[in-house]
């Protein structure tokens, strides 16, 4: 497969920019999937012992990839202690 899109792009090399932003976005989207799939609370690799994992966030746990304007170590829990 890669001999064939080095082939494509000697024969065509307006197509040699649409190969590196394509592979450009899939690298990016690889990182990204892979932290959702390991760090996301809706995430649940171990049903057995943990089978709802968000129950045990408290609020100053960021989960968020990123968040704006939001300093997560400084939110105060509004709930009761149970």
């Amino acid at each position: 497969m890669l001999c064939q899109i080095i082939g494509q792009s000697k024969e065509h090399p307006s197509l040699i920019p649409l190969f590196v932003f394509i592979g450009a976005g899939a690298t990016g989207a690889a990182p990204y999937v892979l932290c959702l799939a390991l760090f996301n609370p809706d995430v649940s690799w171990d049903r057995k012992n943990n089978p709802e994992p968000w129950n045990k966030l408290c609020p100053n746990d960021q989960y968020k990839f990123y968040s704006v304007n939001v300093d997560s170590s400084k939110l105060k829990e509004e709930g009761p202690d149970f």
